[in-house]
């Protein structure tokens, strides 16, 4: 697997596009990439989103893009992680990919002693009821992209503007609000290194 880190922050247009364009032209032997970035502040729609659900975005923009989910937001401070992956060549449905993700990012944060769990029909992660990661994908011809963020050590005042993944008044959190000791660079870290543990073994 390909890990791409991008040392800056970087928009999310080119990076969306350029998951695209790679899922597009990739072929039977294309490895599958992991990339690990975070974005200025922006806000995402998914195919299914309602526009009813961005209630005040001021000046941070709202784009529609083709993942699933409802409304997110991204910004700095917040991990996020692409996952590009084959699923027909590793004979992984959807759920799981999600299964993998989601148990990658409770491992993470078990060993920094915070308890988390997933939810039916909710996907992302959660402790005591606040969502940590959120998750949204798209497959086609076989193949996903997009993938999660985590929220580390960031400005959680923009969610405020937003029904979080379509859920009027609910609450999110982040590593450093439920005492998490890492470092935003070591977080980073630790979540590449769980996401490549269950992708990679989960696989076998």
């Amino acid at each position: 697997m390909q890990i791409i880190r991008y040392p800056d922050l970087m928009p999310y247009l080119p990076v969306w596009h350029a998951m695209r364009a790679f899922t597009e032209q990739r072929g039977a032997d294309t490895p599958d990439q992991l990339h690990l970035l975070q974005h200025p502040p922006v806000y995402t729609l998914g195919l299914a989103g309602k526009p009813e659900h961005v209630l005040n975005a001021g000046e941070i923009p709202v784009l529609s893009v083709d993942r699933g989910g409802q409304v997110t937001y991204h910004g700095p401070g917040q991990w996020v992680a692409y996952v590009l992956l084959d699923l027909q060549r590793r004979h992984w449905g959807v759920k799981q990919l999600v299964s993998s993700l989601e148990q990658s990012v409770i491992d993470l944060l078990a060993a920094q002693g915070i308890s988390a769990e997933r939810r039916d029909r909710a996907p992302g992660v959660y402790v005591n009821g606040r969502k940590i990661a959120a998750l949204g994908l798209r497959v086609r011809r076989g193949c996903c992209y997009h993938g999660l963020s985590l929220n580390a050590d960031m400005d959680l005042t923009p969610f405020q503007g937003i029904n979080p993944c379509g859920y009027a008044g609910l609450a999110v959190t982040q590593l450093k609000d439920e005492g998490g000791n890492l470092t935003l660079a070591a977080t980073g870290e630790a979540l590449l290194a769980a996401l490549l543990q269950h992708l990679q073994t989960d696989a076998a």
